[in-house]
């Protein structure tokens, strides 16, 4: 009979290994905007739909989910190009299945966008009535009347 596999060594977790977390975060996040330009783009999309979204004549949870379907554009993105720089790490020679996975990680961003479009859609719809007349635009804001 064999020997048994030995559990995995416990790590600690305590705040040294918080701040090194993350520290490797803002490291993925930078490296990102140096060497991603669609990461680039989406950040750039974000930064200019965030303050549209909370300026908005809308309430606050679908403030927050507007700004959320924004993260999700950003979250694949990185996910995406964790993807590509895995698979171009390994091999740059053209496989099948590296294209599959590729195509896949694009897919996702693509569908990121498409949910961005549908939860603005649908919010901006629904709240027209408020946002044709840009009252929110009026200085000072009402409620420092």
């Amino acid at each position: 009979m064999s020997d048994p596999i030995p559990a995995p060594e416990s790590k600690q977790r305590d705040f040294k290994n918080f701040f090194q977390s993350v520290g490797y975060a803002i490291e993925g996040f930078l490296a990102a905007l140096k060497h991603e330009p669609s990461f680039r783009e989406d950040m750039i999309f974000m930064i200019i739909l965030t303050p549209l979204a909370v300026m908005l004549p809308v309430k606050a949870v679908s403030t927050a989910v507007m700004i959320a379907s924004l993260f999700v554009i950003v979250i694949a993105e990185l996910l995406n190009s964790a993807i590509e720089w895995t698979i171009d790490d390994i091999s740059l020679e053209k496989r099948p299945f590296a294209k599959r996975a590729k195509d896949m990680g694009s897919a996702a961003v693509f569908l990121a966008y498409i949910n961005c479009a549908v939860v603005w859609g649908v919010i901006l719809y629904s709240n027209w009535h408020r946002i044709q007349t840009l009252e929110f635009l009026t200085w000072p804001p009402q409620f420092l009347q």
